[in-house]
């Protein structure tokens, strides 16, 4: 499931992903938050949190992130990837570097820093 985070200063974007992430969480809430953050033709500042409890995408999910990234591939200008889940910051460390636009991995203790960190100017 992806939930908005509250609360995000303006011009920030926060989402929370837990348990399993379905084609249905990027249709309803991913995809339609992200096309009002761009109406604007504005760049996405995302804080991006995957919680402890989340358990990765189901195969619809997996399809759905790979046509949402693809068509707004140029559109993020931060993204503070926050989560304790070991392997998915080893893999925004080593891979972090094809997104265009910056990003930052942040441990759950320290969302309110990384939403500090997407909300400041690049």
């Amino acid at each position: 499931m992806i939930e908005p985070i509250e609360g995000m200063p303006p011009g920030v974007i926060g989402l929370r992903a837990t348990g399993k992430v379905t084609a249905e969480d990027y249709k309803s809430v991913l995809a339609p938050t992200l096309e009002r953050a761009l109406a604007d033709g504005g760049k996405v500042r995302l804080v991006y949190e995957l919680g402890a409890d989340y358990e990765g995408f189901e195969a619809g999910g997996v399809w759905q992130d790979l046509r949402l990234g693809a068509s707004h591939f140029n559109s993020f200008e931060r993204m503070a990837l926050v989560t304790d889940v070991d392997w998915i910051r080893h893999a925004a460390n080593a891979f972090g570097f094809l997104m265009p636009g910056e990003l930052k991995v942040f441990a759950l203790s320290e969302r309110e820093a990384a939403t500090s960190w997407a909300a400041e100017a690049a």
